[in-house]
Formats: C-alpha cells, sequence, structure tokens
C-alpha cells in the first residue's frame, strides 16, 4: 500500500519538474531572441580603436606591395566616345557598347595582372580585411562642402530609430573639422576617421619597377605621387572600416526604414551583399570581360548599379574588397573606362558587383528599378528630377522569391557568364516593395547652395519662381514614402542650418543661411494644412511624422 501512494505523489511531482524544464526551455530561448533583436551595436572604445588601426596600418603595409606589383602594365585604354545616357529596358536591351579599345599583348598584360592578382589576395593567408568580429554599422565619407550634407544625412539615419554605430572616413586632417567630428557626430554615435592616417602609413619601395601604377598616365609614363581621391574613398572607407556587416550611404543619401532591417533579411543573410539598380543599361566593355576571364553576360540581364548604397559583409567578401580596391586604385587610368565606357556617373559605380561577380562571391543585385522624384519643368509635362529612390530588395525577395545570387550557377542560362542572377524581366509586384532609401543628389541639398537659381531643377522653386516642394512627382513612387518624408527632411535641414551653421568651415564667410531656410520652412511647410503641391493627401492622417 506504501508503495503504491509513492508512486501516486511521485506522478505529479515528475509532470510537475518535466513542465518547469519546458517553461524554462521556453522563456531562455524568448529571452535569447529578445537580446538578438535588441541588441545595441556600439562603436570601439578608445583602445580597441587604436588597436584596429594598428591592426590596418598593418595589413595595408602588407597589400599596397601587392597592389603595385600587380598593376596593369600599360598605356591606358582609349575610348573612342561616352556611351550616352540609355534606360534600361529588359525587354529590349541593345547591343552591348564597345568604345574602348586597347592591343592585344596590353589586353593580355592586363589579364595577367588580373589573375596573378586574384590568385595571390585569396591565397595569402596576410590579406584578409581587418574587422570587429559580430559588429555592424554605417560608414560614409564626407569631407568640405559635403560635411552639412552628411549631418542631414545622419540625422534622417536617427529618425528611423536605427542606432547603428557610424564610422565617418575624411581624406585627410585638412578635411577635419574638430567642431563637427568632436562634438556633433558624438552625440549621433558616430567618429570621424582619416584616411591619410592609414594610407599614409605605407610607402613604396622606390626600388619597385611597378610603384605608383595607379597614377600612370595615358601614355604609359608614370608618375611620381599617387593620390587617392574622390571616386576612390568610398573602397578605402569599407576596407578600413571596423565593421564587420556594413551598411554604405553615401552623404547625400539617406534610409527611410532602419538599416538594421536590411541587414537581417534574406537577400543579405543568403549572400552577404546587395546593391541597387541605376537608370542605364550596362556599359561595361567586352574587354572587362576578356581582362576578368568572365563570359559577357547578355544586356538584358541588369541595369547598371546605382551606389548611394551598398550592403557588404566583410567577413563572406574579403576577395570582392580587395578586387574593388583594385579596381579603384587603377580606376582613372584603367578600369573607370573599361567598366563604364564614359556612361553617366562613371566612377567607382560598377567597381563592386563587377568584383564580386569575378571573384565568384555572391551577391543580391535588387531588380526594382530605381524611380526619379522632384517636380514638374514651367511646361507641365516633364519632370525635374532632384532625387533616386532605392526600394526594399526584401520585399522584391518575397514577391519573387528568387535569389540573385553567385551560387546557383545553373539557374536561368545555364551558363558561368549569367552568374546564376535571374532575368530582369517585368513581375507584377504582388505587394509593392517599399522605398528604403531617398538619394537627394540633384542637386545636394546644402542650405548653403541649395537656393541657388542656377541650377538646372531648381528643386526649392515651382516653375512661378515662389518656393514649392521639391519633390511632388512621381506620386506613386512618393505615395509609398507611408509619410511626409520631405518635411522631415526639411526639419533636419533646418536644424542644421540654424542650430549648427557656425560649425563648418565651408559656410565661413556666408551670411543668411538660417534666415533663408527659415523663410522656406514657412512659405512651403510653416501653416498648418497648407498643401499648395496637392501632396498631403498621398499619406493620409499623421502625415508629417517621421517613420
Amino acid at each position: 500500500m506504501r508503495d503504491w501512494s509513492q508512486r501516486l505523489v511521485a506522478r505529479p511531482l515528475r509532470t510537475l519538474v518535466a513542465f518547469s524544464l519546458v517553461l524554462l526551455v521556453f522563456l531562455t530561448f524568448n529571452l535569447f531572441k529578445s537580446s538578438l533583436y535588441s541588441k545595441v551595436y556600439v562603436l570601439p572604445s578608445g583602445f580597441e580603436a587604436r588597436s584596429i588601426q594598428a591592426r590596418q596600418i598593418k595589413f595595408w603595409q602588407t597589400f599596397l606591395p601587392i597592389l603595385h606589383k600587380n598593376g596593369p602594365d600599360c598605356p591606358s585604354p582609349e575610348r573612342s566616345g561616352s556611351v550616352p545616357a540609355t534606360g534600361f529596358n529588359a525587354e529590349e536591351p541593345p547591343p552591348r557598347p564597345s568604345l574602348v579599345s586597347m592591343p592585344e599583348a596590353n589586353v593580355l598584360k592586363m589579364q595577367q595582372a588580373h589573375t596573378a592578382f586574384l590568385q595571390q589576395t585569396k591565397s595569402s593567408p596576410d590579406l584578409k580585411p581587418v574587422f570587429i568580429p559580430n559588429s555592424r554599422g554605417a560608414v560614409y565619407t564626407a569631407g568640405g562642402k559635403y560635411l552639412p550634407v552628411f549631418v542631414i544625412s545622419l540625422r534622417m539615419l536617427r529618425r528611423t530609430g536605427s542606432n547603428l554605430p557610424v564610422e565617418l572616413f575624411l581624406k585627410d586632417h585638412d578635411e577635419y573639422e574638430s567642431s563637427v567630428c568632436d562634438e556633433v557626430i558624438p552625440s549621433l554615435n558616430g567618429r570621424c576617421i582619416v584616411l591619410s592616417d592609414i594610407l599614409g602609413s605605407a610607402v613604396p619601395d622606390s626600388n619597385d619597377s611597378n610603384k605608383h601604377q595607379a597614377s600612370r598616365n595615358s601614355n604609359g609614363n608614370k608618375n611620381t605621387k599617387v593620390e587617392i581621391g574622390h571616386y576612390q574613398l568610398k573602397i578605402f572607407a569599407m576596407l578600413f572600416s571596423s565593421f564587420e556587416e556594413i551598411v554604405w550611404i553615401d552623404a547625400d543619401c539617406f534610409p527611410l526604414h532602419k538599416p538594421e532591417e536590411l541587414l537581417d533579411s534574406p537577400p543579405f543573410k543568403l549572400t552577404g551583399m546587395v546593391t541597387w539598380p541605376d537608370f542605364w543599361i550596362s556599359s561595361v566593355s567586352p574587354l572587362y570581360y576578356n581582362i576578368s576571364k568572365q563570359p559577357i553576360p547578355p544586356m538584358g540581364l541588369r541595369a547598371s548599379s546605382e551606389t548611394g548604397q551598398i550592403l557588404l559583409s566583410k567577413k563572406t567578401h574579403p576577395t570582392t574588397l580587395l578586387l574593388s580596391t583594385y579596381y579603384n586604385y587603377y580606376g582613372p587610368s584603367h578600369y573607370f573606362a573599361l567598366l563604364s565606357q564614359g556612361a553617366p556617373g562613371e566612377g567607382d559605380k560598377e567597381t563592386f558587383l563587377q568584383a564580386a561577380s569575378a571573384a565568384g562571391e555572391p551577391f543580391y543585385a535588387t531588380s526594382a528599378p530605381v524611380a526619379a522624384i522632384g517636380h514638374l519643368k514651367a511646361n507641365g509635362t516633364l519632370i525635374a528630377g532632384s532625387a533616386m529612390v532605392q526600394f526594399d530588395p526584401a520585399g522584391e525577395y518575397g514577391n519573387r522569391q528568387i535569389s540573385l545570387t553567385n551560387k546557383n550557377k545553373n539557374n536561368e542560362s545555364n551558363s558561368k557568364g549569367d552568374h546564376g542572377r535571374s532575368s530582369r524581366r517585368p513581375v507584377k509586384p504582388i505587394n509593392p516593395p517599399r522605398v528604403s532609401f531617398i538619394h537627394a543628389n540633384f542637386p545636394k541639398f546644402n542650405p548653403a547652395t541649395v537656393f541657388d537659381e542656377t541650377f538646372e531643377t531648381k528643386p526649392t522653386y515651382r516653375p512661378d519662381g515662389s518656393d514649392g516642394r521639391a519633390w511632388v512627382v512621381a506620386r506613386d513612387t512618393i505615395a509609398r514614402f507611408g509619410y511626409d518624408v520631405e518635411r522631415t527632411f526639411w526639419e533636419e535641414i533646418l536644424w542644421v542650418a540654424c542650430e549648427q551653421g557656425g560649425k563648418f568651415k565651408s559656410w565661413e564667410g556666408k551670411q543668411g543661411i538660417c534666415e533663408r531656410v527659415r523663410k522656406y520652412w514657412g512659405n512651403v511647410f510653416g501653416v498648418e494644412g497648407k498643401d499648395e503641391d496637392g501632396v498631403l493627401g498621398l499619406w493620409g492622417a499623421g502625415s508629417k511624422a517621421g517613420a
């Protein structure tokens, strides 16, 4: 009898213990899940930042000789003309333009150098880009007249609720403005990094026969000075960022939603790299594909690239970073012409996707076409575009269920030249993807210059010359913002102009910047319910608020 009663007591005890274990596992999982999605990413501490920079310098001192050793040992390609601004149409693609020429012997030299560089970077254990494991952040370059534009962009990033740390790269100490870098940017969870502190640490051997290849002129003569600037700064900022996962954003570009969501989305998680399209056809020269030993892809595969924003993992794409650096280092002398042939925006824009393709590392090329926004010209029909709108690849991915990566070499064309990407054939979306970024680049919305009436687009003026909104068409695109983005944008322009105006060197001696922005704000946004441009109804109630 006692044995039976003991078993009766033991049974509920075992049940209670089992239930407690299940509850513990459940709570632990949810705590982990909660911490995963609420994790706060931070900038490296002072000690950690110095340690990282020391490692970056050591890496650069190893990498620079390899860049020089494998440079194009031949004159620059010759271009007979420039590829015109031809809109991309996957249904009716034109023939691939071929306006660049080189003697066959020089093509072979470049091919051999390209192959040797790839082999050396892939095989060397010392050529791994430096980063802090499991870190992520936003990376920019800006300086001089672009610094106020960057601060506006950074404020717009914070308006999304993003807590991503920010690294702003400056070319040299002449661009370092202490009032901005030591006060404004740290208050927004950012820091300034001077590229010349790293790039200037490695001096090529004067006896190196391949020295200064980057500055070789069109006649094949070697100059005595290498300078990194303008378009080339972007790849060096990404190369020397401390973050493992990078959201690259141009200084005149800003997100509408937390970029962290893009880093957690399938397109990035599956590939480690996401790019966005430009308006134009691909203008990569056939000679480039010969040099990089790749089949020539069909012109209808994808548009050219727009690199106001890029997502990239340094952990999964080390060779892409190094090869893109190679293309940019020798860009002005050789590769920019081969990759763009004088098309609109020639510079670094094609070096990222093409480097990933040549390196055999996967990427997701967003296929949702870029859209232009602006206002109507005086004739009432043509758009005066002042910004580019890029869409959410995660929404596109959900609609199309197609991963555009290097991993699936056999889909679509079963050709290595297609690199496993899907066709750009138009597919009517089930749910139109939301807007991810606005690239306000034509002109830059610098409070000191944006009201200049000589700009082609005159973004702040209506056709009658009165102050008006910059973005009122195309309305179907603007409606997808979800809220009054332009008003929010001008709130930040107003803050920078009136609260921070005395901190920018490029504004020294200029008068009335704050007053002009205040006047514009009052004329366009200052009266509650005023809607001369007829856009407030696009978003419904609460349209003044941010995302």
